[in-house]
This record gives structure tokens, sequence and C-alpha cells, in this order.
């Protein structure tokens, strides 16, 4: 039940982004532009560029992952569609991991054209170990896409403002996007020492915002 439920919320989301494309056409030029103007901020200096390409890229990844998140509850809070997933029901923590599922795929796309921007741009090596890269990438965004499923919700229901959301996402994710840099930027240099245990971090930090997400969304759409 819990499966299905969290299923038929991530395939709407989904078909609404399809007819929307909010991602495409709002947040993708986001990202661009961070990566542009941070790029600008750095100078032109190539090496400097390769170094903190894998910044730049978890970087403009997390401030995507805000928006696309905020706009993922934009629609059901202008149609009234918040109260019915209240009154009904669903399971509300399969809501939540519907939300997240669907946030997941969106951003997966956005940071592989992130990805291939900053590749282009900033000359990012994609390292000898491709597959533990693309891990990376599916952990990191895991994490961002489950915290911001759950706060993306605040921006929405007038108990916090949409500029002050990166306030409150930004400390919470800190620890995912710190290993996922570090991550990053072993495997591209050809030095993966010590990924393993950053992709392990990554993955109890999944754990842990999957799990506190489930247990307290309910309490916030009722809020």
């Amino acid at each position: 039940m819990i499966l299905r439920v969290a299923w038929a919320i991530a395939a709407k989301d989904l078909r609404i982004e399809l007819r929307s494309r909010a991602a495409v056409s709002a947040v993708l030029p986001f990202a661009a532009t961070i990566l542009l103007a941070l790029g600008f901020a750095l100078g032109p200096n190539r090496l400097l560029l390769e170094q903190t390409a894998p910044g730049l890229l978890w970087v403009a990844g997390l401030f995507a992952a805000v928006e696309l998140c905020h706009r993922s509850y934009q629609a059901e809070a202008a149609n009234g569609a918040l109260e019915g997933l209240l009154l009904g029901p669903a399971e509300k923590g399969a809501v939540y991991l519907g939300k997240a599922a669907a946030a997941f795929a969106q951003l997966m796309v956005l940071f592989t054209l992130t990805t291939g921007m900053v590749v282009v741009l900033f000359g990012m090596p994609v390292g000898p170990s491709p597959g533990r890269l693309a891990l990376t990438a599916v952990l990191g965004i895991a994490g961002l896409s489950a915290m911001g499923a759950l706060l993306g919700l605040l921006a929405v229901q007038g108990r916090t403002r949409q500029a002050a959301l990166p306030v409150i996402v930004l400390p919470l994710v800190t620890p995912v996007v710190i290993a996922a840099t570090r991550a990053t930027g072993a495997l591209t240099q050809g030095t993966p020492a010590g990924v393993d245990g950053w992709l392990g971090l990554l993955a109890a930090f999944d754990a842990a915002f999957l799990a506190a997400g489930y247990l307290v969304f309910g309490n916030l759409l009722e809020d």
C-alpha cells in the first residue's frame, strides 16, 4: 500500500513536470547561472577551475534542489490540493516518499545536464571510475531530494518565506554536500583513497533523512 501511494504521487509530480517543463525552463538556467557566476569569480586559471569544479557542481546542485522542491508544492498549494493530501486516507509518509522520489528523478536529470556543463566549461575530468562517480551522484542527489521534499513543504504553508528556505536547508544538508564534493573530487582526480568512507557517509545520511521525513511529514502537513 505504501509503495503504491508513493508511486502514484511520484508519477503525478512527474506528469506535471513533463507538461510544464518547469525544471528545464527555470531550474536548469538557475543552476547554469550559478556555475557561470562562480566560474567568472574564480578567474581564468584552468587548473584552479578543474580543482574547484566538483565543489561548483554540488553547490549548483544544492540550490537547484532547493528551488525544485519548493516548486513541487506550489501547484498543490495554489489549488488547495494540500488539504486533499491531509484529508485523504493515504499514509502521509508514503506521500512524502513519492514527493522525494519525483524530486530525485528530476534532480538526476538536472544534475546530469549540469555535470555536462561543468565538464565542458571547467574541464572537469570524469576520472577512471565512472561507475563510482555515478554512485556518488545517486547518493548525493538522494540526500538532497529527501531533505528538500520535506522542507519544501514549509515554504508553501506560510510557516516560512521562500527566500528563507535555503537558510533552513543549507545547515542540514551540508554534510551531504561535503561528502559528495570530496568523493567527486577524489574520483575525478584519480585518487580514490577514502572514497568508500565518503560513500558510506552519504548512504547513512540518506537513510537518516528518509526515515526522519517519513516520520514527521504528516505532522508538518497537519500543522
